[in-house]
């Protein structure tokens, strides 16, 4: 199990940490998500098939990409 924390800069409300938590969750492998507005932080739990490379993607999909 990994755990990797990202910086994404374009988090401003409750709002943004709802879609992330949704959207990450859904990707097969990922177990727990939590995003914070203040920090603009995203720490995202994962085993395979879900990868490094899939979250940041999906994030840059989803319109809030990882700095």
């Amino acid at each position: 199990m990994e755990k990797t924390m990202y910086l994404v800069p374009n988090i401003n409300c409750m709002h943004c940490v709802h879609t992330i938590k949704t959207e990450l969750s859904e990707l097969e492998g990922v177990s727990s998500v939590d995003a914070d507005k203040d920090s603009k932080q995203v720490v995202v739990t994962f085993n395979a098939p879900a990868t490094d490379a899939k979250i940041k993607g999906l994030l840059k999909e989803i319109n809030y990409p990882a700095a």
